[in-house]
């Protein structure tokens, strides 16, 4: 059977037509152009069909034009005064060794706290900059801080966080806190600079005990590192490069202990290891540690930044040491024989515990800690000591050695050191500074220049990275025992040795 078309009426037209009808109004307005002239009815018609491509603007939100889009933030004054605050704390951070992600964790929590909200932070080797967005009707607010120069104060640093925890906890205005900033970094040493010379000595000389050697070793060490300490001290002063400084440190090392031996003043049994201390003192201000934490954590710019500054650094040293066997033999004295590395024994033990208590203590006295910090950094050298120690004497290997002590310092300084109100930076630090490659950088300098053998030098190098890495991987295993401890552990992202637990929110 044969369908039959269906009718095309004029109602059905108009039916077909309301699918892509416009809204009651616009019909309205076509009833009205209907009863005009043709040509106007064709002109509504074109109107009808722009319509249904485009929605009617009834339908968009209305915007107010006066109406601001973005957060509510304090006058631009206090703005001002509040990245300037934020900035400055920053600079004491990475001036005291304090990793990227640490210093960044610390200025967002600290903006979020003073009322700004929406910050961004970029933190480089040399530089600190902070954005602040104001919404859409006023431009961004950008504060630039550059460290410009460095150096090792301990107090300044945990007086610093100290006032970091009170402006989280809001028992200090951002006026009160800039005061006190002022004061902070404004003050001198909490020591005289002869005690900080002293620690040196006596750094250097607990290590020549730790590396073996008798009474006479530390002795001859102690004198030499704090000579090298006042010289350096002269030279800073003149403002001259640390890389010049590190090569005269390295020769008056060298050449003070092959003068000592050729001369025949003292009886040393092991006159290399007298260098050996000497180079772990010259070598324990380089920011190994914080290079190694920025590339963990994924500051590469900073961390690449870092760890050139520590390789021109330790090249200064050798260069300098190596400067000092060149000028003793070019004056007929006999080079000091390397000896091979010094066996540890069981019996042994408790002296290189103690030399590794006294050398950290002293590390952190030189670097002007408080007593509480000395203490805790006395016991985290006496762990790290005893750690490597007891690997030595079975034979583990010095890297293996070293990496498992550095981990130990690390995730006892991350439970422990702000449970005891002390920043962990300075307990990891001073914990492995008296495991550094010392003995192994003069021995493989030597098998470089008489033998063309790199592998002792190299070996040097993976000593270091193992210590500094293990550091780190400490405190990445501490956070989940300190999440148990409380609860603003639980929202750190990385390993954190320095500023707030809080970095300043919960993650999104």
């Amino acid at each position: 059977m044969k369908l039959k078309p269906r009718a095309r009426t004029a109602g059905h037209r108009r039916h077909a037509w309301q699918i892509l009808e416009a809204p009651a109004e616009d019909r309205k307005h076509e009833g009205d152009s209907n009863r005009g002239s043709r040509q106007q009815r064709g002109r509504n018609l074109r109107q009808r069909a722009w319509q249904i491509l485009e929605a009617p603007t009834g339908e968009h939100p209305a915007v107010e034009p006066d109406a601001a889009i973005g957060p509510q933030l304090p006058d631009e004054p206090t703005v001002h005064m509040v990245l300037d605050l934020v900035v400055r704390i920053g600079e004491v951070q990475m001036a005291s060794g304090a990793g990227a992600s640490d210093v960044t964790a610390t200025i967002l929590a600290l903006t979020r706290a003073l009322g700004l909200p929406h910050c961004e932070v970029e933190v480089i080797f040399t530089s600190i900059t902070v954005s602040c967005h104001r919404g859409s009707d006023l431009s961004p607010v950008t504060a630039l801080r550059v460290v410009r120069s460095r150096s090792l104060d301990y107090t300044r640093l945990s007086d610093t966080e100290r006032l970091v925890q009170r402006l989280l906890r809001n028992k200090l205005s951002a006026e009160e806190a800039y005061a006190e900033l002022h004061r902070v970094t404004g003050a001198g040493h909490p020591y005289p600079r002869w005690v900080s010379t002293l620690a040196w000595g006596g750094m250097a000389g607990f290590i020549g005990l730790l590396l073996g050697g008798d009474i006479w070793t530390a002795l001859v060490a102690f004198v030499i590192s704090a000579v090298t300490d006042r010289v350096g001290r002269m030279l800073n002063r003149v403002s001259m490069p640390f890389f010049f400084q590190q090569m005269t440190g390295g020769v008056l090392a060298s050449a003070a202990a092959i003068g000592v031996v050729n001369l025949g003043l003292l009886p040393l049994e092991r006159p290399t290891l007298v260098v050996a201390a000497a180079l772990t003192v010259l070598l324990s201000g380089l920011s190994t540690v914080s290079a190694v934490q920025d590339a963990i954590t994924g500051y590469y710019v900073t961390a690449a930044g870092r760890s050139l500054e520590v390789a021109l650094m330790s090249a200064g040293l050798i260069a300098g040491v190596a400067g000092g066997m060149q000028i003793a033999e070019y004056f007929g004295a006999a080079s000091t024989p390397v000896p091979s590395v010094p066996s540890l024994q069981v019996l042994n033990l408790p002296i290189v515990i103690l030399a590794g208590t006294g050398a950290a203590a002293c590390f952190a006295l030189a670097s002007y800690s408080s007593l509480r910090p000395l203490l805790v950094a006395a016991c985290a050298g006496a762990v790290g000591a005893c750690a490597y120690g007891t690997l030595m004497v079975i034979e583990a290997g010095p890297i293996v050695a070293s990496a498992v002590a550095a981990t130990l310092v690390g995730l006892g300084g991350g439970v422990m050191a702000r449970r005891l109100k002390v920043t962990p930076l300075v307990v990891a630090v001073s914990g492995i500074t008296p495991l550094l490659p010392g003995f192994a950088t003069y021995r493989g300098l030597s098998e470089l220049a008489d033998f063309g053998n790199m592998t002792p030098l190299m070996g040097a190098v993976a000593t270091g990275i193992a210590l500094a890495s293990g550091v780190v991987f400490g405190e990445f295993l501490a956070q989940p025992v300190r999440t148990g401890l409380g609860r603003l552990e639980r929202k750190l992202a990385g390993p954190r040795m320095a500023g707030p637990l809080d970095p300043g929110g919960s993650p999104e």
